[in-house]
Parts: C-alpha cells; sequence; structure tokens
C-alpha cells in the first residue's frame, strides 16, 4: 500500500472516530472541504504543513496518520526480496 493510501485511511479513520464531518475538519484545519475529500479519495498528495494541519486539528501526532497498519509492515518483514 502506498502511503497515500496509508494516509488517505488513517484520515478518514481518524475523522470518524472524532465524530467529525470532513467540513468541520476543513474548518478547523483551516483547509477546503473539498480538499479533504479529494485526500481521503487518494486524488491529491498532502504537503507535511497539510499533514500536520490535520493532526493537530484532530489532536492526533502527525505520525499516526501516516502509519502503516500492523499486516504491511510485517508482510515486509517477511517477504525477503522487498
Amino acid at each position: 500500500m502506498e502511503i497515500r493510501e496509508v494516509f488517505a485511511r488513517n484520515l478518514r479513520a481518524a475523522r470518524r472516530a472524532k465524530g467529525l464531518s470532513q467540513e468541520e475538519l476543513a474548518h478547523r484545519a483551516g483547509i477546503d472541504r473539498t480538499y479533504i475529500s479529494s485526500l481521503e479519495r487518494c486524488v491529491y498528495h498532502a504537503s507535511i504543513d497539510v499533514v500536520d494541519r490535520l493532526a493537530s486539528a484532530l489532536n492526533l501526532d502527525a505520525a499516526e496518520l501516516l502509519k502503516r497498519p500492523a499486516a504491511d509492515s510485517h508482510a515486509d518483514l517477511e517477504d525477503p526480496e522487498v
């Protein structure tokens, strides 16, 4: 899974876990709602500054939005050709 897909999934999951709409998250982060939607659909790449603003708006560390699921990280370690 590409890092952009990881970010999109984590962003959507974190937003939903906090009970926020895309519009509310956008307002808190000072970002347009359509940009949030595009990030969650992997249409656009987020800059590191945007990742940090979104993480702050979600009361998370930016690294949490970039953290790969456990299954992906173990798959890389088990495959000797990676």
